[in-house]
């Protein structure tokens, strides 16, 4: 093993509770439905629960050459179908084998009917100081069209008890996820929409693009013309009536997805978009502690297979340190446009290992498959750093990150191949 460089370290860990009540028509993560009454105690479901809570518990336990970390985010699947204790054994463990930073960012994902607010109560005490709330809609209609199980009735409650603990300073921050772009959705159903979401007074927001993904139910009933979306012009004035609307309420668009009012960006979003690493744990989780992308298997069985597998026959080089490949240059500018700063292309340039001369090459070769985005006004230069427009650039991002990929694919094999130092 190499030596362990601990400036490098990953400073963040993302843990995976695949469990929901039901699958929702638009998903295709790595869940396992148990049923409107399952639950993490006792009742449907709850021996599933805690045969996987012993496999991540195992995995952890993996972990070496860590550092303290400043950010952790519980996700799902509904990890509010967890019991407060279960959720602080997780982070007591988490914490004994890696270490908190003073003030860590320790986000909760959190479904509204899934809990109560005694169970938040037991949240905050176990170590959340942060709430992510995935409501997606602020319309009955549209919650049942996306196969939701709770109703506006149960938001309310939910943001109410929320903000409450919010206010008393027991929380640190809050975010509400939405889903915009429905089936059948128009602009003065989203303009509605999110009026009522900024009334519950969340000082984040996540705000998503509706998007068809293989295997779910959307994509089986869209085949069958079931499944009408906005077209382009209705959902780029819906993107577009959010920036104006959210920026005239405070809200800095930091990330194409992402919108907060000052004091209250996701330390843990950012890390997904600055390229730092990450740890990751669970079923079907994707990690990066130190370079390399690896995604543990999607299935229960699969996944106990590969923890015995670490224990038996020694780790996956991706949770050693200093034994794994940096991320890609293109991944690395295409999660960098994301976000509002844009990128300095020279400075990851020069860190990929290019000379002077190579960087000013193929960056005008990269500048001039941007040619019709800057002249659109989608993209702008200052320097050797590029920013998408807010909120053109932004709608229309996928046109321009896609130019990316075909400037990379472009390029000599030793230009995109540098090994590390």
């Amino acid at each position: 093993m190499g030596v362990v460089d601990f400036g490098n370290a990953p400073r963040s860990a993302y843990l995976h509770i695949p469990f929901c009540h039901r699958r929702c028509f638009y998903c295709d993560f790595a869940v396992v439905p148990l049923g409107d009454k399952a639950s993490g105690l006792e009742g449907p479901g709850s021996l599933s629960i805690k045969a996987y809570l012993d496999l991540l518990h195992r995995e952890i336990a993996l972990v070496c050459g860590a550092a303290p970390l400043s950010t952790v985010y519980l996700g799902g699947g509904t990890p509010s179908l967890l019991t407060p204790n279960q959720i602080k054994d997780l982070l007591n463990h988490l914490r004994n084998q890696v270490g908190f930073q003073d003030g860590a960012e320790i986000t909760l994902e959190m479904d509204p009917a899934s809990f109560n607010k005694n169970d938040l109560e037991g949240y905050v005490e176990a170590g959340v100081n942060r709430v992510s709330l995935g409501i997606q809609s602020f319309n009955d209609r549209f919650l049942e069209i996306l196969g939701r199980r709770h109703r506006i009735e149960d938001i309310l409650q939910a943001c109410n008890w929320i903000d409450e603990f919010y206010k008393s300073g027991r929380l640190s921050s809050w975010n509400l996820d939405l889903i915009q772009s429905l089936p059948r959705q128009n602009l003065l159903d989203w303009e509605t929409e999110l009026r009522e979401a900024l009334s519950v007074g969340a000082p984040h927001f996540s705000i998503y693009e509706l998007s068809i993904e293989p295997g779910t139910v959307f994509e089986r009933r869209e085949r069958k013309g079931e499944v009408l979306l906005p077209n382009e012009e209705i959902a780029l004035e819906m993107m577009t009536f959010t920036s104006s609307t959210l920026s005239g309420f405070g809200f800095s668009r930091y990330e194409i997805s992402n919108y907060a009012v000052p004091g209250h960006v996701s330390r843990h979003n950012r890390v997904y978009w600055s390229g730092s690493g990450w740890w990751g744990f669970g079923q079907g989780a994707t990690s990066a502690p130190w370079g390399e992308r690896f995604s543990r298997p999607r299935t229960r069985n699969g996944y106990r297979a590969w923890i015995e597998s670490q224990e038996e026959e020694g780790l996956h080089k991706s949770l050693i340190a200093g034994c794994a490949s940096r991320m890609p240059l293109d991944e690395k500018l295409m999660v960098g446009l994301r976000r509002r700063e844009g990128v300095d292309l020279m400075h990851l340039f020069q860190q990929w290992g290019w000379s002077r001369d190579q960087s000013e090459e193929y960056f005008n070769s990269l500048e001039r498959r941007w040619g019709r985005a800057m002249l659109e006004g989608w993209l702008s230069r200052r320097g050797w750093r590029f920013q998408l427009s807010d909120p053109y650039g932004m709608a229309i991002s996928n046109q321009v990150l896609a130019e990316i990929f075909v400037w990379w694919d472009s390029l000599p094999e030793d230009a995109v191949v540098v090994s590390i130092p």
